[in-house]
């Protein structure tokens, strides 16, 4: 291919126009051979990629992001990025829909509509709710959070909101992102987020654990509670008085080179039992709670399992945390602060 195509392609994060492609003198019949011949994807009308860089992109960001970039291209100045698109420019985490959609927001009075895939959102913003990265522009941390608590409810709302605390941002930029949402559709979901917001939450599957949690016992619980055992310190990703739950992904147990952060898949096993029975032995009740448990039929099991977990817990061991649980976590935290700092 011209070497001037390609250094478009690379300039502009995989993405070529149909009219730029046609200044750099490529003729219509060649684009339509690439097309049919499979070297070239339509990304969207009159946007183009390379099978290669498309086939190198993953289904839940890569591939969103891009066909973000290419709505960018065919629409006109004055549109940001906002909501799940936004969440993949910034880095935050989205539960995957069923029909996912390129969202934009533009300053209006509130309206939205949906047009060949791309979400369409007339909103108030303020400007300096905007930033830019890698080229695009996009509504910030605090504001996508709550939109997209607002827009998709609570679960999806929460993950969002605790990935905007643990990068940085805090709750009163969360409540100030909302104060032009007043008497807007799903503000009762943004408030709710706000409030049960939570940067220990590490991962979107202990926020939607989380959630959970607080579902089954009534009770907020603290996340990342380190713990002093005969293997040393343990951080629980979520405590409730006695009773422990922790959010467990497969990827613990998949080997690196599948895309997992186990070395040796049969050594993490172990080792993950051996955790298990050290925190139980301190006088703690564990549950473990899977992806697959918060979905269909599973999920009002596995509420009624951990909220039998917890009376067990608060009948055997009290309903209030250990006092000497307590002790040794203040001690834990103020010698090696939080968990990502230890």
């Amino acid at each position: 291919m011209d070497p001037r195509v390609e250094a478009v392609i690379a300039a502009q994060y995989g993405l070529i126009s149909r009219a730029e492609a046609l200044d750099l003198g490529v003729s219509p019949s060649t684009i339509r051979a690439l097309l049919r011949d499979g070297v070239w994807i339509a990304v969207r009308r009159g946007v183009y990629t390379t099978r290669s860089i498309w086939d190198g992109l993953d289904e839940y960001v890569g591939r969103p992001l891009l066909m973000a970039r290419a709505a960018t291209k065919t629409i006109q100045r004055g549109w940001v990025l906002s909501h799940d698109s936004a969440c993949h420019l910034l880095g935050l985490p989205v539960l995957a829909l069923t029909a996912p959609l390129v969202h934009l927001t533009r300053p209006g009075w509130t309206n939205a509509w949906t047009r060949d895939g791309v979400g369409r959102h007339l909103a108030r913003f303020d400007p300096g709710q905007v930033i830019e990265k890698d080229g695009l522009r996009a509504l910030n941390h605090a504001r996508t959070g709550v939109d997209m608590a607002r827009t998709h409810g609570v679960r999806s709302g929460l993950v969002a909101c605790d990935a905007v605390l643990r990068a940085g941002a805090t709750r009163v930029d969360l409540e100030a992102a909302a104060a032009v949402m007043e008497n807007w559709p799903g503000r009762t979901h943004v408030e709710t987020c706000i409030d049960l917001a939570d940067p220990g939450a590490e991962t979107a599957l202990e926020s939607i654990t989380r959630a959970l949690v607080i579902e089954a016992v009534g009770r907020r619980p603290e996340t990342q509670f380190p713990i002093r055992t005969d293997r040393g310190i343990v951080w629980c990703d979520m405590v409730v008085g006695n009773h422990v739950t922790e959010a467990d992904g497969r990827v613990k147990l998949r080997h690196r080179d599948h895309g997992g952060v186990a070395s040796d898949v049969e050594n993490a096993a172990w080792e993950a039992k051996l955790r298990e029975r050290a925190i139980r032995d301190r006088g703690l009740v564990v549950s473990q709670v899977v992806w697959s448990d918060h979905w269909n039929e599973r999920r009002d099991g596995t509420v009624a399992r951990v909220r039998r977990a917890q009376v067990e817990a608060d009948r055997v061991y009290g309903r209030d945390t250990s006092p000497e649980l307590l002790r040794d976590a203040d001690e834990i935290r103020r010698v090696h602060g939080d968990r990502k700092t230890a």
